[in-house]
C-alpha cells in the first residue's frame, strides 16, 4: 500500500519517503553565504526524503531580501557543500531552491552594482524589509533588456551547474510566489510586448528558457520547478488565460523531461484556493512527478496519494518548528507550533533551538 512513509524512486534517487521538506526563506546566511548554523538546520530535519532549500540567488540582482543564500561564487559553493555533507550524512536527498527575486526586492539588500530588475517597470504593492533602514517600499524595478533576459537565464544554468560541483541533488527552478519566473507568467507584473511577453507562448518564454538551459547545464533528471497558478502573492493576479498558460507549460516542461513539478496551494494560509481544474490539467499533461504542497496534515496527505493526486507531500512551517517531524506524523505525536516571530530572525532562535528529540 502505497502511504507517506514508503520508500519513493524518484528519477535517480532512491527516497526514504515521500514526505518533502518545503522551501522556506529562513535569512540566516550574513553576507548571503550559508554556513554551520545552516548546515545544522537541515542536518537537523533530514528525516525528510527529500530537502528542498531555501529561496538560494542565481545571481547579486536576485538578492531582494536580507541576508538570503545566493549560490553564484566560490564562497557560497563552500557553503552549500557543507550544508549537502551535512544532509547526505543523515540520509537526506536535497535540491537547492534557485530564487531569482526580481521586482520583489530592494537596493538596501542587494550588494554593490546589483539592481532591482523586472520584466517590466512595475512596482510590487507593499514593503520590503532591509536591516540598513527597516521595512522601505519596494521600488519600481528596471525593465530588463534582451540582453539581460539572456544574461539571467544563463545564471540559473551557471549556478545550477554549481549546486552540483557542491555536491547538492539537483536544483528546483521557484516558479512560483510571485519572483522572476512567475513575474514573466504573470500579466499583472509581465506588460511586454515583445517575444517575452504578451500571448501564452511569451509570458511562458522565461520560465521554459531558464528550465532548458538548466537542464542542458546538469541533466533533466536533477531539475524540478515550483509553480503556483491561481496565486496572489507579490502582486500576482489570475486572468481569463490562466488555465491555458499552465496547461501549455505543463506539456513544454513535460517535453523537457524535468524531474518533477511542485504546485504551490497557499489557501490553507487564506490565500484564494487553487482552481482543481488546473491542478488536473498539469497532472494529465506532465509526465513526471508531482509535489503537493499546502497545509497538509498525515490524514490528507495519504489520502491524496492514494487518489493519484500526486506522488510526494511537501510540509513547510511544522517543520520549523519539529525537526522530527516524519517520526511525528508516524507516531500521531502532537506537533510543536513555530514562533512567527522569528522566522527571519538572524541567530539560533527560533531556527535551530527547537527540540530535536520527540
Amino acid at each position: 500500500m502505497t502511504d507517506l512513509f514508503s520508500a519513493y524512486r524518484l528519477g535517480p534517487f532512491e527516497l526514504k519517503n515521500r514526505v518533502v521538506m518545503s522551501p522556506m526563506t529562513r535569512s540566516r546566511s550574513p553576507g548571503n553565504v550559508p554556513g554551520e548554523l545552516v548546515a545544522t538546520y537541515y542536518a537537523q530535519r533530514s528525516e525528510a526524503g527529500l530537502i528542498v532549500s531555501e529561496g538560494t540567488s542565481p545571481s547579486p540582482n536576485g538578492l531582494g531580501y536580507p541576508r538570503i543564500p545566493g549560490l553564484f561564487n566560490e564562497a557560497q559553493l563552500a557553503g552549500w557543500a557543507r550544508v549537502g555533507r551535512a544532509v547526505h550524512a543523515a540520509g537526506a536527498k536535497i535540491f537547492v531552491q534557485l530564487m531569482h527575486t526580481g521586482r520583489v526586492g530592494h537596493p538596501l539588500n542587494l550588494p554593490a552594482g546589483a539592481r532591482v530588475l523586472g520584466p517590466s517597470a512595475v512596482a510590487a504593492p507593499g514593503e520590503m524589509y532591509t536591516d540598513a533602514e527597516g521595512p522601505r517600499p519596494l521600488p519600481v524595478p528596471a525593465e530588463m533588456s534582451e540582453a539581460e533576459i539572456v544574461a539571467t537565464v544563463e545564471e540559473y544554468a551557471r549556478s545550477a551547474a554549481l549546486a552540483l560541483e557542491a555536491g547538492l541533488d539537483g536544483v528546483e527552478l521557484h516558479g512560483a510566489n510571485g519572483y522572476l519566473i512567475d513575474q514573466f507568467l504573470n500579466a499583472a507584473s509581465n506588460r511586454r510586448t515583445d517575444r517575452w511577453g504578451g500571448s501564452v507562448g511569451g509570458r511562458m518564454r522565461f520560465a521554459v528558457e531558464v528550465a532548458a538551459k538548466t537542464v542542458a547545464a546538469i541533466g533533466a533528471d536533477r531539475v524540478g520547478i515550483r509553480l503556483s497558478p491561481y496565486g496572489v502573492f507579490n502582486g500576482m493576479a489570475p486572468d481569463e488565460a490562466h488555465l491555458e498558460l499552465y496547461g501549455e507549460l505543463a506539456l513544454a516542461l513535460s517535453e523537457l523531461g524535468l524531474l518533477y513539478i511542485h504546485i504551490v496551494d497557499h489557501s490553507a494560509l487564506g490565500a484564494p484556493p487553487v482552481n482543481p481544474e488546473v491542478k488536473q490539467l498539469i497532472r494529465e499533461r506532465f509526465r513526471g512527478a508531482i509535489i503537493l504542497s499546502g497545509g497538509y496534515d498525515r490524514e490528507r496527505a495519504e489520502r491524496d496519494l492514494r487518489e493519484g493526486r500526486g506522488d510526494l507531500v511537501a510540509f513547510g512551517r511544522p517543520f520549523i518548528s519539529n525537526p522530527r517531524l516524519v517520526s511525528k506524523l508516524k507516531a500521531g505525536a502532537p506537533l510543536a507550533p513555530p514562533d512567527p516571530a522569528l522566522f527571519y530572525t538572524p541567530g539560533e532562535r527560533g531556527y535551530t533551538d527547537y527540540p530535536v528529540e520527540l
